[in-house]
């Protein structure tokens, strides 16, 4: 075997075993950035966890026939062409949208969402949109905690005015 195609090859394997390990894959089309903003971009991947690389197409589709299941068979021909990305999300799957889909307000015209796979299912830029719609977990955690904790503390504002009635009631 020659050593390119063994290179070829590795990375086909790098790629696959990227795709099956990941919780959500999302491919965007990148033209028109400037060195400055995927530096940027990739800054704010790297701070999320995320890995964000940029593959040959052919690489990916090899890559994606040898992973089981049907969220990997959009990553076809027609699908997978020209300038692509891939933003791997292993811990956080939201992440990988949200972040994406932040830059994209950012910088208009200059990045867009094509597809992706979260979770073994195949997500189209609508879904994708939605998906980075959904609040990080530490901010739902926070809400769910602020729900927790209004009562109690109405309660406790409750209990003080009574009280401070009461106070004014025996002065007079």
């Amino acid at each position: 075997m020659s050593k390119a195609i063994e290179m070829k090859s590795a990375v086909v394997a790098e790629i696959a075993e990227k795709l099956e390990k990941a919780a959500s894959v999302i491919v965007v089309d990148y033209k028109g950035l400037t060195v400055e903003q995927v530096t940027e971009l990739r800054s704010q991947m790297r701070e999320a966890g995320v890995d964000y690389k940029v593959y040959k197409n052919t690489l990916v589709r090899r890559a994606a026939k040898t992973i089981e299941g049907e969220a990997y068979a959009n990553f076809n021909d027609t699908e997978l062409v020209g300038p692509n990305a891939i933003a791997f999300g292993y811990e956080d799957p939201v992440a990988p949208a949200r972040i994406l889909k932040g830059f994209m307000d950012k910088n208009p015209d200059k990045i867009s969402l094509k597809m992706g796979v979260v979770e073994g299912e195949f997500y189209d830029e609508a879904k994708i949109v939605a998906l980075a719609a959904i609040p990080s977990r530490e901010e739902l955690i926070a809400k769910l905690l602020g729900s927790l904790k209004a009562p109690m503390s109405n309660f406790v504002y409750l209990l003080d005015a009574v009280a401070k009635k009461q106070d004014e009631a025996v002065e007079a």
